[in-house]
């Protein structure tokens, strides 16, 4: 009972002291108060403190919580990073040799949470507002319902508001009033987020009351319906975030093999080369442009995509380019070269990953739906993507290299008679490839870590694609990647990751057999077989 008295001795102060504003200094008698002796005297400190807290008062309760509290001959010490700080001033202070670590129960712990979520609470900042009602929403209590209600009158955002409102309904759902409860269930039914869902299956655990257990229900129905459209947007928006990606790693691959018929096992490698090359760029910018950094990708984008085209073009002058017409002998090479080009970048750079920065404009996301965030990163990747294709499909359809690619293509005898420089035009084309794998390069860096295995992970995966859209084709490279990309991420729902990719390697091996053109006619030298 004494323990109880306190616990509401606590909630019933913090309402006072915030409700009258009233400000004071944290003193080194309630410093030492909160940090040393019996738990319930410290409880009791506590409350008192929290009443009337300012800053100082708030930094020392969340350096307790945060176990950087020492004390030592009833003196109290703050000691971060080896420094010593004196809670009653904030400023630098010698910690004694003999200082001890203040040690809190999990009692203590929790109401130490509460402290600080309450402070948080009645913030002028509208962030810790809102962090404050979400921790209390993690542990809803009726004991802290004046509180909720206290800072529900006084909330002008409509945002924190209806956090309240939503922390008020959750606190109630644990009233011994039976009318409460079924005001509760009914309210968080309007609440259309996962946290509350949770908050009400662990409730119907407990329910005993039939009415109040049938509102449980309804209102569980109504979240799951809601909840299930950010279910199956979050899917699709995936896989045509994972369509993208295939996309741009297809792209190259769709002009080395595709169009040239160039079975280029170190397509993957070339990507990496691009990754790596905007790590290097990231870096130079950390170095010599901080401020700059933000922008660092838009002179990585030209950087990885040369770095790539130029390795490719020397890989076509040097071992494609005495290969043509030997599709065997073509991929043994080539795997040789993507063998060298991995150990190559382990030498340069070592075998673990290097982590390349988003900028801070692509860090976040766009919140649609309670379940469903949308990630700037994927959103950027998903129309640089886009952009790489109008490009692609431009300068192979408009351009005068675009043509010369076409016509060596489809006839490389009558090409050449109409003084086109066939081998020039394999060079170009093939560093074409290359450069457009360099630039998927530079996108995956950005979802995700660079290593020297990171080609290996997507050069199947591109090469079904361009398989399964017809070779040669742009327009089927793309229904492929996006078909692909969605399908994938919808079995992943079902059936789970490693099912669906078999799911899908079962149905590309049946659609190949049906029909081996793919999507689209295949058009490229072997059509004239």
């Amino acid at each position: 009972m004494h323990r109880l008295r306190l616990f509401r001795l606590f909630h019933v102060l913090i309402c006072l002291g915030l409700w009258s504003g009233a400000v004071q200094a944290l003193t080194a008698s309630e410093a030492s108060a909160i940090a040393v002796g019996e738990t319930d005297a410290r409880l009791e400190a506590l409350a008192k403190a929290v009443a009337t807290a300012d800053d100082r008062t708030a930094a020392f309760i969340q350096a307790l919580a945060d176990d950087a509290v020492k004390v030592s001959g009833g003196r109290v010490f703050i000691v971060r990073d080896g420094k010593g700080v004196d809670p009653l001033t904030g400023l630098g202070i010698a910690v004694p040799a003999d200082a001890e670590d203040v040690v809190s129960n999990n009692r203590m712990r929790g109401e130490l949470d509460n402290a600080m979520a309450a402070l948080k609470l009645f913030s002028k900042d509208d962030k810790l507002s809102l962090q404050g009602v979400k921790a209390l929403l993690k542990e809803p209590d009726e004991a802290r319902l004046p509180l909720v209600e206290k800072a529900l009158a006084a909330e002008k955002d409509e945002t924190i508001r209806t956090q309240l409102e939503l922390a008020r309904a959750a606190a109630l759902l644990g009233s011994s009033d039976k009318d409460r409860r079924l005001e509760a269930a009914r309210a968080m039914g309007q609440s259309k987020t996962p946290e509350t869902k949770l908050l009400l299956n662990e409730r119907m655990k407990a329910e005993a009351d039939p009415a109040v257990k049938a509102q449980l229900e309804a209102s569980l129905r109504a979240i799951e319906g809601a909840l299930a459209w950010g279910d199956k947007l979050g899917a699709l928006f995936s896989g045509i975030s994972l369509g993208s990606i295939l996309l741009l790693v297809a792209l190259g691959l769709a002009i080395t093999y595709g169009l040239m018929g160039v079975i280029n096992m170190a397509h993957g490698e070339l990507m990496m080369i691009g990754a790596y090359a905007t790590y290097v760029v990231q870096g130079l910018f950390q170095k010599f442009l901080p401020g700059a950094f933000d922008w660092y990708l838009l002179a990585a984008v030209p950087v990885a995509f040369m770095a790539s085209a130029l390795v490719g073009a020397a890989l076509e002058r040097s071992v494609i380019r005495f290969l043509y017409g030997r599709p065997l002998e073509t991929l043994l090479a080539t795997w040789g070269i993507s063998l060298m080009l991995m150990q190559g970048i382990r030498s340069i750079f070592g075998a673990q990953n290097v982590g390349v920065e988003n900028p801070s404009w692509m860090s976040g996301g766009v919140q649609v739906l309670s379940n469903l965030s949308l990630p700037y990163n994927r959103l950027v990747i998903i129309g640089f993507a886009a952009a790489v294709l109008l490009g692609m499909a431009f300068l192979i359809g408009k351009t005068r290299l675009g043509l010369f690619v076409r016509g060596v293509t489809q006839n490389r005898p009558i090409a050449s008679c109409m003084g086109v420089n066939t081998a020039r035009v394999d060079t170009y084309a093939f560093a074409l490839g290359s450069g457009i794998a360099g630039l998927a390069g530079c996108a995956l860096s950005q979802v995700g870590n660079v290593g020297p295995d990171l080609g290996q992970s997507y050069i199947v995966d591109a090469f079904m694609v361009v398989v399964l859209g017809g070779v040669g084709q742009l327009a089927g490279t793309v229904y492929a990647a996006m078909g692909l990309g969605i399908l994938n991420k919808l079995l992943e729902g079902w059936t789970g990751a490693v099912l669906a990719k078999i799911a899908v390697l079962v149905f590309i091996i049946i659609f190949i057999q049906k029909r081996p053109q793919g999507i689209f006619a295949m058009k490229g030298r072997s059509a004239e077989a």
